[in-house]
């Protein structure tokens, strides 16, 4: 699977990436974005919006977007998504993972989380991915070189839909979880379909960009993921997380609508 769900991100907001990431190396391009950071934090501040991920507040968030430009979805502090607050949000407000004694494994660490989770003296923290120099485990998703029932908590966002053996992957997160431990694996989902679309004869990245909406993606998935999900073992609870805050909050945040954040039980 991709590395670095977070750089990814930085890459392809508005400013950064879409005017010069055919002219510069990828490698050139993530270090000027976070060389830029700080002035573009001080030239963005301001009181409207609120990252709650650090509690940074700025006039507007940047834009972001790799075939629709969102406005607004892009903090400048974190470099974190709509999707990455509403998931700090619900891990610090729904969960013991700020202040229990765990076990975690990261997949592909989201740049918007990294550094925090590390700090954390409550977890034994682990990150892995197959590429990323960010991970400190270096494995295939499909064939982990891990023990059964190894962690109490496992977070693997927007990676599933980069594997072609998506039902195997699954299979190894449900055998590395613990008895009771929990897994959250957001994936991007048409909601409006009920059947997952892939089609492994794709191959070219400007077809599957066609076909699936991003360069490196293998399928759109629809509403069976969950079921998927519960082949492999799990109880799959669809959280949207968004419900819970007021209108205002949503702004203020910057959260997406219509994420359901899968929560997957041993």
């Amino acid at each position: 699977f991709q590395a670095e769900d977070g750089i990814r991100d930085v890459e392809r907001s508005r400013g950064l990436g879409d005017v010069y990431k055919r002219q510069i190396p990828r490698s050139i391009l993530t270090r000027l974005s976070f060389l830029l950071k700080p002035l573009i934090k001080i030239y963005l501040r301001g009181n409207k919006y609120v990252d709650p991920i650090d509690g940074s507040s700025f006039r507007k968030f940047l834009p972001y977007g790799y075939n629709n430009v969102r406005e607004n979805a892009l903090s400048p502090s974190t470099f974190s998504l709509e999707r990455h607050r509403l998931l700090w949000l619900y891990l610090k407000n729904e969960t013991d993972f700020f202040n229990k004694d765990l076990k975690v494994l990261h997949f592909a660490p989201e740049a918007a989380f990294l550094e925090k989770f590390k700090k954390l003296k409550n977890i034994s923290y682990d990150t892995i991915d197959l590429n990323s120099p960010l991970a400190n485990i270096k494995a295939d998703i499909c064939d982990l070189p891990l023990d059964d029932e190894s962690y109490d908590f496992i977070l693997c966002n927007h990676v599933l839909e980069h594997v072609i053996d998506d039902k195997k992957a699954m299979q190894e997160l449900y055998r590395v979880l613990k008895k009771d431990g929990i897994g959250i694996f957001q994936v991007p989902i048409n909601i409006s379909n009920k059947k997952t679309y892939e089609d492994f004869t794709i191959t070219d990245p400007k077809e599957r960009n066609k076909a699936f909406g991003q360069y490196d993606h293998v399928r759109t998935y629809g509403m069976d993921f969950f079921d998927r999900l519960e082949e492999a073992g799990f109880m799959v609870e669809k959280c949207e997380y968004t419900s819970k805050f007021t209108s205002e909050e949503i702004i203020k945040y910057c959260l997406p609508n219509h994420e359901i954040i899968p929560i997957c039980r041993k």
